[in-house]
């Protein structure tokens, strides 16, 4: 059994017959081919983990009023897509224990329907995880150049509303993707998507790491001491290059599966590629490990809350 329904829908490409896909995985030859057998026990303890760290970190960002800000209410938001992922991956290993074990017995149609609830969810936090790193490299691009106009850029009120529209073009896309998951188009877009977010937040990072490199140089020439608050937003900067880069690893071998589905579905090599798509799954409930992680050891303010939270000192 696999996990994460609407990812096993693009296991294989559609448009590959299975006599085309078996002589392509003979005519590719090596053991390398057979792909991996991820025990299902893995796929929960990562889920598990997931859904306590990120649990966490929102109810950090809650708890501290230094960390009502837009800023971490979009690092919030981006620890609820995070939870997305593990609470899609648990519910369907539960579902599909109690189905194999004859606890739970449903018609095909409510098992149809369950499926693409399950669906749904993990394909919004996909598009809506892309969509709050681009928001949140912004938020620190404008924070950085645009230091004395931030408050009155970035207000409270257009946060709610950029969460409120990420989320509904999230919901929305996400059904659409459901629905027509077998097409090309499709897909396309979707890897379309995943790119341009992917240069936008390089070329941002790009942009505020050479705004770095010359203020450290105009320091060590004219011995002038760097503000706390230029010197917090470069660190916010590294924290989400990090952030970033973790995103790429865990969410790369996915995107680069699609675009195979879509150049080459019966091509030796990818489906050799398409063979290891339990390790795809794995690599991206990782990325909803690592990412609290990165919070909690990059921000002094969420560490220390966080450490509260755990101890239980409300």
């Amino acid at each position: 059994m696999s996990t994460l329904a609407p990812l096993r829908l693009l296991r294989e490409p559609s448009n590959a017959s299975e006599g085309n896909q078996s002589n392509a995985t003979v005519g590719a030859s090596g053991g390398w081919c057979q792909g991996l057998d991820i025990p299902n026990e893995l796929f929960l303890a990562l889920g598990l983990v997931s859904l306590v760290e990120n649990l966490l970190v929102v109810a950090a960002i809650l708890k501290n009023r230094n960390l009502h800000s837009p800023t971490y209410y979009f690092i919030c938001c981006l620890a609820v897509s995070d939870m997305l992922v593990s609470i899609s991956n648990l519910a369907e290993m539960l579902f599909m224990l109690l189905l194999e074990h004859g606890v739970l017995v449903m018609r095909p149609s409510i098992i149809r329907h369950m499926d693409s609830v399950i669906d749904t969810l993990i394909c919004s936090s996909v598009v809506s995880s892309l969509s709050f790193l681009g928001v949140i490299a912004v938020d620190r691009y404008i924070t950085i150049f645009y230091a004395l106009r931030y408050h009155s850029i970035m207000t409270l009120q257009r946060a709610v509303v950029t969460m409120a529209s990420i989320w509904l073009a999230s919901t929305v896309s996400s059904i659409v993707l459901i629905t027509y998951y077998r097409s090309n188009t499709i897909l396309l877009c979707l890897i379309v998507f995943f790119l341009f977010m992917l240069v936008l937040m390089l070329v941002l990072y790009i942009h505020m790491f050479a705004l770095a490199r010359h203020h450290l140089n105009s320091i060590s020439s004219q011995q002038k001491p760097t503000t706390a608050h230029r010197g917090g937003s470069l660190k916010g900067a590294v924290t989400l290059t990090i952030l970033l880069g973790v995103f790429f690893i865990c969410w790369g071998p996915f995107f680069f599966h699609l675009i195979l589905i879509v150049t080459c579905p019966t091509n030796p090599f990818c489906t050799c590629f398409f063979s290891y798509f339990n390790l795809f799954l794995i690599l991206i409930i990782c990325n909803s490990v690592i990412d609290p992680l990165i919070y909690a050891f990059r921000s002094q303010e969420l560490r220390r809350t966080l450490r509260e939270v755990v101890t239980c000192s409300w």
